[in-house]
């Protein structure tokens, strides 16, 4: 029996401007999306730019960390250095199709997601491919020098959303929204 292909799932934290990142950095504190970005990215794969690599400054643990560069020569240990996104998904699919269950957990689910965590060019690459997009939406306008592409509602249909109010490690209220193709 075929392996069922892997879903493609871009995940994301964008303000009501489309902003997404400054100075390399978020323009944001949000303790309460990056633990629903860790809860849902555990043991997938996740695929991200070297910037976006640097800017969180270690591999994510308990997930293959796939980064997406230009410079054939970067390395950082606990990560995989690929040339493109192309590559990247490649890489992602043969980690998923090599799954083995713990045998303390036998009857847990394989992963069968890949995210996609950013920046910019590799969103805006990934957005012809994706089956998913997990977004948070920032409710503000913040200055910043990265974006993220427009979510087109003829092709993007909404279908889960919550509101998350400012937590008290949050800059910001959020609604999350899971975006489906189709």
């Amino acid at each position: 029996m075929a392996a069922e292909a892997p879903v493609i799932a871009v995940i994301v934290a964008v303000a009501a401007n489309g902003v997404i990142g400054r100075d390399g950095d978020m323009p944001w504190r949000l303790s309460t999306d990056l633990k629903r970005f860790k809860a849902l990215t555990l043991s997938h794969p996740v695929i991200m730019g070297r910037k976006t690599f640097d800017s969180v400054g270690k591999p994510l643990p308990g997930r293959l960390n796939i980064v997406v560069t230009r410079d054939h020569d970067w390395q950082a240990e606990g990560a995989l250095a690929v040339g493109s996104l192309g590559a990247a998904l490649e890489l992602a699919t043969a980690h998923l199709e090599s799954f083995e269950p713990d045998p303390a957990a036998p009857d847990a689910e394989a992963p069968n997601t890949i995210f996609v965590a950013g920046g910019g060019q590799i969103y805006a690459q990934a957005m012809a491919l994706a089956d998913m997009l997990h977004v948070t939406h920032v409710e503000a306008d913040i200055d910043g020098d990265t974006v993220f592409p427009a979510i087109d509602e003829t092709v993007w249909h909404a279908t889960h959303e919550e509101r998350v109010p400012a937590g008290e490690r949050d800059s910001h209220a959020t609604r999350y929204v899971v975006w489906e193709r189709g």
